[in-house]
């Protein structure tokens, strides 16, 4: 019998990927904190991994002059709107970006123990223990 990798890990794999390129947005809003104006840009998680999801919906060209669908997430970055404005055009609130930055860190490391008891688990299987 073969191990479907993508049924015993779930959606984890592609969690640690986005949890990935999102601590870099935040890393990169965190480091132009005195650029002036700079714009914070962070990603919607929650939609991101649902199209990433094997079975979602994919977007399609149906005329030749459209703009071809975008594989990276690069195309879903989002500007983000801060709760005060700065006189310099810079919407970086750094408090927010380090609470974010380490909410999103503890969401990679659950989905780290996630995948690392899913791996536990297939060996256990395998062992027969």
């Amino acid at each position: 019998m073969a191990i479907n990798f993508d049924q015993a890990l779930g959606i984890h794999p592609q969690a640690l990927a986005m949890h990935e390129k999102r601590s870099a947005l935040i890393a990169a809003n965190l480091a132009n904190a005195d650029t002036p104006n700079y714009k914070a840009r962070d990603m919607d998680f929650k939609s991101l991994l649902k199209q990433s999801m094997p079975g979602a919906p994919s977007i399609e060209r149906t005329q030749a002059g459209h703009f071809a669908p975008q594989p990276e997430l690069d195309a879903r970055v989002m500007y983000r709107n801060p709760t005060q404005v700065s006189l310099d055009g810079n919407t970086v609130e750094e408090h927010s970006e380090q609470a974010r930055y380490a909410e999103n860190a503890v969401q990679y490391q659950a989905s780290l123990r996630f995948i690392n008891g899913s791996f536990s688990d297939l060996m256990t299987a395998l062992r027969g223990q």
